[in-house]
């Protein structure tokens, strides 16, 4: 078995990865909340020998696997009354399109044509009580106090559903910053750690300059690897053709 080979097209596969992961930190830059995406590297048993001798030591191979950066963003003033960024753990409770629940940090909200409370995608924000419904005929100014509550002039509306979770690492990350709590293990739990300031939005914890940083170093990992793949093709070619002429 080539092991240095095997080993080396595992190590571009890992570096093809770490590629798509950062252009996607990159791209998602700009979205309130986001939480960067890292890539942990692994070594795992291939299950085979590098001797092929059985009970032999085994070979091992690099894994890469993406784990969610939540280090909390740089909160920003925006001076929007329906901005609420989150300090400390905690997500704000969306409806999503198939009905099942979201979680997110973008506090970037607004107030659809019928008066319910929505995200830019427009997706029902979720109070205690469900939904939150402003009455759109009344133009009181809306206000958010640093507990989750809600109000429309003096009319208290409802209360910002702020879930934490104890293990968010389990958390499964989708589209435009949000997450889904597919694992059975997850269970959305009080953020009584957790601060609303209204007017503001938590920045993504993404940097472009260490990105790019991160990207040149992938690239030429990848490079690296794959001169290795090259050498060792061009090492068994011509052991083949001495084996064939010998």
């Amino acid at each position: 078995m080539n092991v240095s080979l095997f080993q080396a097209a595992a190590a571009m596969n890992t570096n093809a990865r770490w590629q798509e992961l950062i252009s996607e930190n990159l791209s998602a830059g700009s979205i309130p909340g986001y939480k960067k995406q890292d890539l942990s590297f692994s070594a795992v048993q291939s299950g085979q020998s590098s001797s092929g001798v059985a009970g032999s030591q085994g070979v091992t191979m690099p894994k890469a696997t993406a784990v969610t950066n939540f280090r909390q963003g740089e909160i920003k003033s925006t001076g929007v009354n329906t901005d609420v960024a989150l300090e400390g753990p905690g997500f704000l409770s969306v409806q999503l399109p198939d009905g099942n629940t979201g979680y997110t940090r973008d506090g970037e909200l607004h107030v659809n044509s019928t008066g319910q409370v929505v995200t830019k995608q427009g997706y029902l924000v979720l109070g205690d009580g469900g939904p939150i419904q402003l009455d759109p005929s009344n133009s009181s100014p809306i206000s958010i106090s640093a507990t989750g509550e809600l109000s429309q002039g003096t009319s208290l509306k409802g209360k910002l559903q702020v879930s934490d979770f104890s293990q968010p690492n389990l958390l499964t990350p989708i589209s435009y910053g949000y997450f889904i709590a597919t694992n059975p293990n997850l269970r959305p739990e009080d953020a009584p750690g957790t601060t609303l300031r209204q007017g503001y939005v938590e920045a993504s914890n993404t940097s472009s300059s260490s990105e790019m940083v991160s990207l040149i170093a992938s690239m030429r990992m990848y490079e690296a690897n794959q001169r290795v793949v090259q050498m060792q093709d061009e090492r068994m070619g011509k052991a083949i053709s001495e084996l064939g002429n010998s």
